[in-house]
């Protein structure tokens, strides 16, 4: 589908890409991977058309639909969401547009015999089927069911784009691209903004509904479920795997061990040539033996062995005095910002050596409490901060705090003690700061780079209560590694809030859920939380339907005699209707699916019986796409009645 030939690019005199040669093809979902700097937001900004390489090219058909989501973008804040994520069917507007042009152009000519009339069929005819294949009938719904996957509630969509945190703008983009159904999508770390929740959605949409992916992630878990090809770049080169990222891991590691081995013996030969040119060079009966040395050695093909691997590397915390029992105590904290309370009752106790994760969806309090806990801002309930405990609070902001005016090695030699500070190259090469980048000024630092530091100074604080708030956004997996075993280690208390599932996994033994104005406390590891959280959400579904049935079988209950009743007799009756009209839209689309689905069948048959031209097919294509949108409509009115109940039952 897409070929990438013979591609190169130099910045500086240095070659980031070295005559790369590879295929995309249809339904590939590609991980790019490879050291931070290795070159994959480059390759993805190429394939996309908005960079040139320095020599060879990407070959594409025509008519193919190329969507990229970059790390940073500029955003468009003067419409609503809904309205700027209805930009995702202006090419169906236009191709509409073309096709009114053509019909008025048909109308004034008579010349009906002519090649030119006959090129209007044509293009009116293939427009039609273009149409036919990419119109959605509802469109409202597909971008309902699109926002609310990532995390947007209904109440959101007629809210201005420029209310919303850069985050959630990067989600209105996302969601745009999703729902324009390209023929290749190009995501540079995509579930950077995204909570467990969106980022799960996200996976299922590209797994089942994604044609050709081609996605930079740091995120193990997503990479893992959502691929099933790892393509790395290492030294200018690439290396194709047809596995996804937990298989490539193994075949890596086997090539990097075959590889060190043949450098090494190439080392060796190449040492023991210049050895012999060294020894004989002025001896007059040794120069055609040392001329024909020379010779070979200028002939080798030097094997190039990337970088020393650093995340074996053993990162440890610095001895702190121990903390009391219980660091954290809780009691009906609440937090409220004018008439939205974020939280309330809030109750939890948190022991010494604990290692606990706050996780759910974005806004629903996590990082407050954080704030709460470490005092920075006013809430009601009571909080005790456990005897001798020091707190290290690692925080985005936490950048902001450094010393412009440092270099990035004095930064950590400032705060680095004792041992550690032999140190210090490795851990911060292991960061990313390797060679000349620990010599820079902080001042220069991007963003991201920022954060790292800010990271690595936190870890050699003597603390014994760590507070991490999405540490790893700007980490690549060995990073991670690395700090996910230092915590491991860490005796003393722990506290993340992330989204990184495999980061958390085999980390904390705690899980407190952020949502609905609480915060539930689940024991066991993130994964045994996600699959209580299926289960739980299911019983309380069934649990809902049963309620359901019991009030529509006991009208009694509904009298406005009743003492147990919190609504009127007027709010009860219309509740009941609304229920009413939600089961008959149920109803409707799955009479709608069942007929369309007959349709197919039928078609079907006709074309196993060899009943086929172009307008067969055509047919079916369409009947496929009607269903699609039917099962889309049941969707949402299965939806909306499962919230009309859960409301009538609270």
């Amino acid at each position: 589908m897409i070929s990438i030939q013979n591609l190169s690019v130099e910045f500086s005199a240095k070659s980031l890409f070295d005559n790369i040669n590879y295929v995309i093809n249809k339904k590939d979902k590609i991980a790019l991977v490879g050291k931070n700097g290795a070159g994959k937001s480059t390759m993805l900004k190429i394939i996309a058309g908005l960079q040139k390489p320095t020599s060879g090219n990407v070959a594409k058909p025509n008519d193919i639909t190329i969507s990229y989501l970059p790390q940073q973008m500029v955003l468009n804040d003067t419409l609503t969401v809904i309205e700027e994520v209805s930009k995702a069917f202006s090419h169906i507007d236009e191709m509409h547009y073309q096709l009114d042009k053509i019909n008025q152009e048909l109308l004034s000519r008579d010349d009906y015999e002519s090649k030119e009339y006959q090129e209007l069929i044509d293009r009116l005819s293939l427009l039609n089927e273009h149409i036919t294949m990419e119109e959605s009938e509802n469109r409202e719904a597909e971008m309902e069911r699109t926002l609310v996957g990532l995390g947007f509630s209904r109440s959101d969509f007629n809210r201005p784009t420029s209310e919303f945190s850069g985050g959630w703008r990067m989600r209105i983009e996302l969601a745009k691209l999703l729902l324009t159904h390209p023929d290749v999508l190009l995501l540079d770390e995509p579930t950077n903004h995204l909570d467990i929740e969106s980022i799960q959605w996200l996976e299922n949409f590209l797994i089942t509904k994604a044609n050709a992916v081609v996605l930079v992630s740091h995120d193990r878990a997503f990479i893992d479920n959502v691929t099933n090809r790892t393509i790395e770049i290492s030294l200018g080169k690439i290396y194709d795997y047809a596995v996804n990222y937990s298989k490539y891991v193994v075949l890596h590691q086997e090539r990097i061990e075959q590889q060190m081995r043949a450098y090494q013996n190439q080392q060796k030969q190449i040492q023991e040539t210049e050895d012999f040119i060294e020894r004989f060079r002025y001896k007059a009966t040794k120069a055609v033996q040392v001329q024909s040395r020379i010779k070979q050695l200028s002939k080798i093909d030097r094997i190039e062995v990337d970088e020393v691997d650093t995340s074996h590397l053993n990162l440890k915390f610095p001895p702190a005095s121990r903390s009391g029992d219980y660091p954290i105590i809780a009691e009906n904290i609440g937090k409220r910002y004018g008439e939205h309370q974020v939280f309330n009752n809030a109750t939890f106790t948190i022991k010494r050596g604990e290692k606990v994760a706050f996780v759910g969806k974005n806004g629903e309090g996590k990082s407050t409490l954080v704030k709460c806990i470490m005092n920075e801002i006013p809430f009601t309930g009571n909080l005790k901060i456990g005897h001798n405990v020091k707190i290290g609070y690692f925080a985005q902001n936490q950048a902001q705090l450094l010393d412009g005016e440092l270099t990035v090695f004095d930064t950590i030699d400032h705060v680095a003690v004792g041992e550690i500070r032999t140190k210090i190259r490795d851990i911060l090469g292991a960061f990313m700061f390797g060679g000349e980048d620990s010599d820079k000024k902080v001042k220069v630092l991007s963003g991201g780079e920022k954060t790292r530091l800010a990271m690595i100074r936190l870890l050699l604080e003597p603390v014994n209560l760590l507070i991490l708030d999405e540490p790893t956004n700007h980490l690549d997996m060995r990073t991670k590694d690395i700090l996910k075993q230092a915590i491991k280690e860490f005796n003393g208390t722990v506290i993340v809030v992330s989204h990184d599932r495999e980061f958390l996994d085999g980390l904390v033994e705690k899980v407190y859920e952020f949502g609905e104005g609480k915060v539930k406390e689940c024991l066991g590891g993130i994964y045994e939380f996600l699959e209580k959280k299926k289960i739980s959400s299911l019983t309380e579904l069934e649990i809902n339907k049963q309620q359901a049935s019991q009030v529509a079988k006991a009208p009694e209950l509904h009298s406005p005699n009743n003492s147990n009743s919190k609504l009127t007799y007027a709010e009860q009756r219309e509740r009941e209707k609304a229920i009413k009209r939600a089961e008959k839209k149920v109803k409707d689309a799955e009479t709608e699916i069942a007929n369309i689905e007959n349709e197919i069948i039928e078609i079907e048959s006709k074309i196993a019986d060899g009943n086929v031209d172009n307008e067969i097919f055509n047919l079916h294509a369409h009947k496929n796409k009607q269903l699609e949108n039917a099962m889309n409509l049941w969707e949402l009115a299965s939806m909306e009645l499962d919230e009309i109940k859960s409301t009538h039952n609270n």
